[in-house]
């Protein structure tokens, strides 16, 4: 299996950044293993009407939101939120902070 460049956006890195220490050191360590396994057993593809391949990932009550592109063998960290509230309605948003 070919390892996956992971990239994270500036808005994740932050967010990331403003996580609880032990909450980040999880969430740093899981997006560093989607490198190896761009979508473990802990992850659900996300629905929607999106040209690209949206996912979750679970850790607890927060959630890492990202995309992959298999022609790139690229992973990119969208954003990390909690859950409830969030309800993934930015997931637009979001990808138009990409282009």
């Amino acid at each position: 299996m070919s390892r996956y460049k992971v990239y994270t956006t500036p808005r994740a890195f932050n967010e990331i950044k403003a996580l609880p220490g032990n909450t980040r050191q999880r969430v740093r360590r899981a997006v560093a293993d989607l490198a190896d396994d761009p979508r473990p057993s802990t992850s659900k593809a996300l629905s929607g009407e999106f040209d690209q391949e949206l996912w979750r990932l679970r850790l607890d009550r927060w959630r890492v939101v990202y995309m992959i592109s298999e022609a790139d063998l690229v992973v990119d960290i969208l954003a990390v939120r909690k859950r409830p509230p969030y309800d993934y309605r930015d997931l637009e948003a979001l990808l138009e902070g990409l282009s």
